[in-house]
């Protein structure tokens, strides 16, 4: 071996039990695990007024499920409306529940050196769908989901997998706002029905 590493590696005084931290986390899972929700009712799944839209989380890592791996929200576009504009690292796939419409999507190059780069490309490509397709959000692409009915809602399910974020690349950016976004609006069942018949949040 190198002279100078078989000099160094001995050097230092702490001493952790790192290891034994993963037996007593593994070791408790099944207890801890029990306590955590297998089944969750809608009235567990909290709505959110977000820069994207109007959501209902279905499984979030904040909610205590068991789910360990994927993030899940419905998305509801009021008639003739629009979801915000972003973009992010995690590849998402979305299902279409009700309604009809069309993604925009815009693939950008991405440059990864010390710093991550990215920019747009010129192009936008459009994606028609409708209730029962699926969309796919390639990694890395700015998108928005627009509903192209001026009476009906669309409802849209997104998943999107807890793997980037665990790996430190939640790269996520709001580039445009949802229409409906007004962060002093409180999401209930009646509120989001005046908004599924194109009626603003305020009677």
């Amino acid at each position: 071996m190198a002279w100078s590493e078989s000099k160094a590696w001995r050097h230092g005084t702490r001493n952790q039990p790192f290891y034994q931290a993963l037996l007593d986390d593994a070791e408790a899972a099944p207890a801890r695990n029990a306590k955590r929700k297998k089944v969750l009712r809608p009235e567990d799944m909290p709505w959110e007024m977000s820069r994207q839209g109007l959501l209902k989380h279905l499984v979030n890592e904040a909610m205590n499920t068991r789910m360990e791996t994927v993030d899940a929200y419905m998305q509801i576009i009021p008639p003739g409306s629009r979801s915000g504009k972003h973009r992010h690292l995690a590849e998402e796939c979305l299902y279409v529940l009700e309604g009809r419409g069309y993604d925009l999507h815009q693939d950008c190059d991405v440059e990864i050196t010390d710093t991550y780069h990215w920019t747009p490309q010129e192009e936008v490509k459009r994606y028609e769908w409708e209730a029962g397709d699926v969309i796919y959000i390639p990694p890395n692409t700015i998108h928005q989901h627009l509903n192209a009915s001026p009476d009906q809602p669309v409802r849209l399910i997104s998943v999107i997998n807890r793997i980037f974020k665990a790996c430190g690349l939640n790269d996520l950016e709001q580039i445009e706002d949802a229409p409906e976004y007004d962060s002093t609006v409180v999401l209930s069942a009646e509120v989001v029905e005046r908004y599924l018949r194109g009626v603003a949040a305020t009677p």
